[in-house]
């Protein structure tokens, strides 16, 4: 065990000094989840017996994500895994676009997790230390959703904040895809999804933080009327109104309604998070470290994200494994503020790590073991695995 007031220098330093390690295969891992899509991880083995692990769930097409990492394989074969840096620079410089950054992002954070296994120590160690052990949660109850009624979102509100959830994430607005739409008025597109909005804050009272997604389908000034509308159900935030290719339009909308604005959940490394960066333009920002570059990245945008006061709720409607990856990096800061929690989507989610991912009264209790702090359950693996050739061939399928 090393000595934990040494520096991240100075552990990198002697862990280097140590026997070399050589990666000897990197493989993608799919779990079938719901109708939402799957879980899809990525292994790195080592001639050290150390396994790294990390999370490159929803990258928009599985298939290719694992053609790509089947390629990172041969490449970085006989590579040292704790040379992060050096691989991250060579490997990212290549990409572009979500699929490119995703398996770049999980193939960093499986690094960082060979590495801490390596030293003994948890990630957050070697980003400094925790400043929070407890990670305040919010339940995202949307990828639950099959029923979108009021009622239904209303019942499933309820059920999570009766599992101890003390904050809760809807995205209502499914009706607004027309650009045809109709914009104002008592028939507005956008009426239903306030229905549902105010169906889940009857259920669930007053005392629980309420948030709304609006997954980028409005215009401006759209945007700003229906943030009015929803001033009565008192939301801590109202996510990405309108899309965040357009940072001076979401400044508008943010400086125009009643309640903070969150955005930046798709957005790559640090360069993308410039506009965000920069100026202040939502009051939180979402990083999400399966595409956006992974844990370093993650840390260097939530510092940056301080020049200007900008909380950190980072964007994570993924498995267990991003979520443990995410928590291992944002305990370190300071401006951290909220995690995300894909609530409801299988009953065995806890228990496919080990040990088990840990909720109590609406937070995640930080692991302490080293690396990630969670292995994977052989067990929940086997009965869920899906066969790399399935998600080749249903790829093809749609692609004829």
């Amino acid at each position: 065990m090393f000595d934990l007031a040494l520096s991240i220098d100075e552990l990198v330093l002697t862990a280097k000094a140590e026997p070399t390690m050589k990666i000897t295969k990197i493989e993608p891992l799919i779990l079938e989840v719901n109708h939402r899509g799957d879980w899809v991880f990525v292994l790195i083995h080592t001639d050290a017996g150390i396994t790294g692990l990390g999370e490159a769930s929803h990258s928009s097409n599985d298939a290719l994500l694992v053609a790509m990492v089947e390629q990172f394989s041969v490449q970085l074969a006989g590579e040292d895994p704790r040379e992060i840096s050096s691989i991250w620079a060579r490997i990212a410089k290549q990409q572009v676009g979500r699929v490119g950054n995703t398996a770049v992002s999980a193939i960093e954070q499986a690094l960082w997790d060979i590495l801490g296994q390596h030293l003994g120590v948890p990630i957050h160690t070697l980003f400094g230390g925790a400043v929070h052990k407890r990670l305040r949660l919010y339940a995202n109850i949307n990828r639950h959703m099959k029923d979108r009624s009021p009622a239904s979102f209303a019942t499933a509100a309820k059920q999570a904040v009766d599992e101890g959830f003390i904050a809760i994430k809807l995205a209502p607005f499914d009706e607004l895809v027309s650009p045809h739409r109709i914009r104002t008025g008592p028939n507005a597109a956008s009426r239903p999804g306030i229905e549902r909005v105010k169906a889940v804050r009857a259920a669930i009272g007053d005392q629980v933080e309420l948030a709304v997604d609006c997954h980028s389908r409005m215009e401006t000034s759209e945007a700003i009327r229906v943030g009015h509308e929803l001033a009565a159900c008192n939301l801590f935030w109202y996510e990405e109104p309108v899309p965040e290719a357009f940072p001076d339009e979401l400044a508008k909308v943010a400086a125009a309604v009643p309640m903070p604005v969150a955005a930046a959940e798709s957005v790559y490394c640090m360069e993308g998070f410039r506009p965000f960066l920069t100026e202040r333009v939502v009051d939180v920002i979402m990083p999400d470290v399966k595409h956006n570059g992974g844990l370093m990245e993650t840390k260097r945008i939530a510092g940056a994200a301080r020049m200007h006061n900008v909380l950190v709720a980072p964007h994570q409607p993924a498995g267990p494994v991003a979520t443990a990856a995410t928590a291992q990096v944002v305990s370190t800061d300071a401006n951290f503020y909220v995690l995300e929690h894909a609530w409801g989507e299988v009953s065995w989610r806890a228990n496919l790590l080990q040990p088990a991912e840990r909720i109590e009264d609406g937070h995640l209790i930080l692991a302490a073991e080293s690396g990630i702090g969670h292995r994977l359950n052989p067990e929940i693996v086997a009965q869920y695995r899906k066969s790399i050739a399935s998600v080749r061939d249903s790829s093809k399928a749609l692609s004829t």
